[in-house]
């Protein structure tokens, strides 16, 4: 029959992963006429546990390039965009508020679809995040009593030196 033994540690004890496409608007100074460009920088997040779920807290810059004046001028028009995401895991009964949350970006935001309405430029930016939660864990392993398996050396050496002396070794 083998004994078992309880081995506590860190491991990953949920994982989750989330793709998003969501709109947004960016209002300019000027009426423009059209996107030349447009791209996201400045990606920020973190993730809390909160109950049965992470919370990711984000942040982006959206930079638009765009015509106005009938083509004639150029300008660039940033925005700062907050949002926030839940994940939910499916096996939530091991967090706890000592879990560590790790958050990453597995697809940065990407603008996907740009257009102009009314003069109001709407944005689709689509983005990908994946969560880690670190938190103890025990693994159950089963061990064996065995006898101890070290050889037993002896050491020969000293024998041999004892025997090599005499009586008149001290003369």
């Amino acid at each position: 029959m083998a004994n078992f033994k309880e081995i506590v540690t860190k491991a990953i004890i949920g994982k989750a992963k989330k793709s998003s496409s969501n709109k947004y608007t960016l209002e300019t100074e000027q009426v423009p006429n059209t996107v030349l460009g447009c791209w996201v920088i400045n990606h920020t997040f973190n993730g809390t546990n909160v109950g049965d779920k992470v919370i990711v807290n984000g942040s982006f810059d959206v930079n638009v390039w765009y015509s106005y004046d009938n083509d004639k001028k150029t300008t660039i028009s940033t925005k700062k965009f907050n949002y926030t995401e839940n994940l939910h895991l499916k096996n939530q009964n091991n967090l706890d508020s000592n879990s560590e949350v790790i958050v990453r970006s597995l697809k940065q935001p990407t603008v996907s679809d740009v257009s102009i309405n009314n003069g109001v430029i709407n944005l689709n930016i689509d983005k990908e995040l994946g969560i880690e939660v670190v938190g103890n864990t025990k693994v159950k392993v089963p061990v064996e009593d065995v006898e101890d398996d070290y050889e037993l050396v002896e050491d020969d050496s000293v024998e041999e030196e004892i025997d090599k002396v005499t009586d008149n070794y001290l003369k």
